[in-house]
């Protein structure tokens, strides 16, 4: 595992966008641009990619340590950190308040609104046929496994 995936997973975990990871950068006196800062999360394919040095990792970690246990002097609680990551994540919106996509009838005649659809041909309506009688198939058996029974 590399620099640049122990990164990504910590970034991802701890829900946290590219300007937190550099205000935490900055926490250790560590400055970095947010230009630098993506081409560490590029594909290593991608003609901008850049390894993550393990300088700017253990920065980063170092820095994580303060940002979410705070120092000596300003002790924090890392949930609430954590719980204050969550609550700036701004929210989805939901398929109820998107608009309902609707398709378009495939017969753009029956869709016109000023004039009736035309009919091709009269159809009856569906009768259903009479239930036929039920015709018992098996015989009523009366089973005797070798006991008396006497009431």
């Amino acid at each position: 595992m590399t620099n640049n995936d122990i990164l990504k997973k910590l970034r991802v975990a701890l829900m946290l966008r590219d300007d937190q990871i550099v205000e935490i950068l900055e926490l250790v006196d560590f400055r970095i641009s947010k230009s630098e800062l993506g081409a560490f999360f590029r594909a290593e394919d991608h003609p901008n990619y850049m390894e993550c040095g393990d300088q700017v990792l253990r920065n980063f970690l170092n820095g994580l340590v303060i940002h979410l246990r705070g120092t000596k002097e300003n002790p924090k609680n890392p949930t609430d950190v954590l719980a204050k990551h969550k609550a700036e994540i701004p929210k989805k919106e939901t398929s109820k308040d998107r608009p309902e996509f609707k398709a378009s009838p495939k017969d753009s005649e029956k869709s016109r609104g000023d004039q009736k659809p035309k009919s091709t041909g009269a159809k009856k309506p569906f009768k259903k046929k009479p239930a036929a009688p039920k015709i018992q198939v098996v015989e009523k058996v009366v089973y005797k496994n070798g006991k008396n029974k006497k009431s």
